[in-house]
C-alpha cells in the first residue's frame, strides 16, 4: 500500500499547493536540520581528473531524510516519482547521475550528506539530483540523493533558498562602465546581449597582482548564473592591466588574472571549462589614462566577451 507524503519536501519552499511525492505510507524521517545565513557546496557534474564542479550557494540550508521500508525497489525506482513530482512544481533538472558515472567514491564524500544512520549510501548504487527553480536573486536549488542499506532504501533531500530576497535584490551603484553592475542579475545580461561584452566589477585585482580579493564577486554570481541558464553559451574571459611595467609582462599578468576567474567560475560556481576561455592583453585597451590612481584602478580589469550561444 502507498500513500502521498504531502509533507515530504515542506522544506523546498512549495507552492501553496503541496507537493505530491509518493513513498510507502510506513517510511521513516530520521533527520531534519535547518541552517539560515549558511553556505553549502553542491555537486554539478561527475568527479573527474582530480576534480568536481560544485555551485556555491548562500542561503537557508534544510536537509530532511528518510528511511523507506524492505519493498525491494531500486534506488532508480524511488528517485524515478520524486524527480517526477520536482518537474511537475516546476523544479528544472540540472544534473543527475548513478554512483560510477557520478564519480563513485570521490563525489560521494565530496557530496554534503547527511551522516550514518540518517542515511546509508552504497558506493556502488546511489543517485544524485541538482534541481533550481525561479530565477535571479530568488532562485532556489534542491539536492536529492537515493541510496540504501540492509535492504532498506534512503533519500535525502537538501534544500536551498535565498536568506532574505528584499536585501538580495537591492541594487547598488553602477561602476561607471556603461553596464551598470549592481547587485541584481539582469544588467550584466542585459549589457552581453546588447554589447557583446560586459566589465565584471567588483573584483579587487591589486597593482602587479593575479589573485582575486576574497569578495563578495556579486558579477561572478551573475555571469555563472547566465551561463548555468544557457548551456550552448561560451565566453571569453580577457584581462587588462594597467600600464606599469613592460607589456610582455603585463600580457602575462592579464592573462593571469583572466584565468583566475576562469578557475574561480568552474571551481565555485561549477561552469564548465570548455565554454571558457582566458586570455590576457595588458595595457594595450585602457579605459581611463594610466596617470592617476584612480585610472590605473579602472584598467586593472577582466572583461567577460561572448563568442557563441547568446
Amino acid at each position: 500500500m502507498r500513500v502521498v507524503l504531502a509533507t515530504l519536501l515542506i522544506g523546498l519552499a512549495l507552492p501553496v499547493h503541496a507537493l505530491d511525492l509518493p513513498l510507502p505510507e510506513t517510511s521513516e524521517q530520521t533527520a531534519d536540520t535547518l541552517r539560515e545565513a549558511d553556505t553549502i557546496r553542491l555537486p554539478s557534474g561527475p568527479y573527474a581528473d582530480g576534480a568536481l564542479p560544485r555551485l556555491r550557494l548562500d542561503g537557508t540550508i534544510q536537509s530532511r531524510a528518510w528511511r523507506l521500508p524492505d519493498r525491494g525497489l531500486t534506488t532508480l525506482q524511488v528517485l524515478t516519482p520524486l524527480r517526477e513530482a520536482l518537474e511537475k512544481a516546476g523544479w528544472e533538472v540540472l544534473f543527475d547521475c548513478a554512483a560510477e558515472e557520478c564519480g563513485g567514491f570521490d563525489f560521494r564524500f565530496n557530496t554534503p550528506v547527511l551522516p550514518a544512520p540518517a542515511i546509508f549510501v552504497d558506493l556502488f548504487d546511489y543517485r544524485y539530483l541538482l534541481a533550481r527553480r525561479g530565477m535571479g536573486a530568488a532562485m532556489e536549488h534542491a539536492m536529492l540523493m537515493v541510496s540504501g542499506a540492509g535492504g532498506r532504501g534512503y533519500v535525502q533531500a537538501t534544500h536551498v533558498r535565498p536568506e532574505d530576497l528584499s536585501t538580495m535584490s537591492a541594487p547598488v551603484a553602477p561602476t561607471g562602465d556603461g553596464g551598470a553592475e549592481v547587485n541584481g542579475r539582469a544588467p550584466l545580461a542585459e549589457t552581453l546581449r546588447s554589447q557583446v561584452h560586459a566589465v565584471l566589477g567588483g573584483l579587487d585585482f591589486g597593482s602587479g597582482a593575479a589573485t582575486l580579493g576574497p569578495g563578495p564577486h556579486d558579477s561572478l554570481a551573475a555571469l555563472a548564473e547566465l551561463l548555468l541558464s544557457r548551456p550552448e553559451m561560451r565566453i571569453a574571459l580577457v584581462g587588462h592591466t594597467d600600464a606599469v611595467g613592460a607589456l610582455e609582462t603585463n600580457i602575462d599578468l592579464s592573462r593571469a588574472r583572466a584565468q583566475a576567474v576562469r578557475s574561480l567560475l568552474i571551481e565555485t560556481y561549477g561552469v564548465e571549462g570548455g565554454r571558457i576561455e582566458a586570455h590576457g592583453i595588458g595595457f594595450l585597451s585602457p579605459r581611463a589614462p594610466n596617470d592617476s590612481d584612480s585610472g590605473r584602478d579602472l584598467n586593472r580589469r577582466v572583461e567577460a566577451v561572448v563568442i557563441s550561444g547568446f
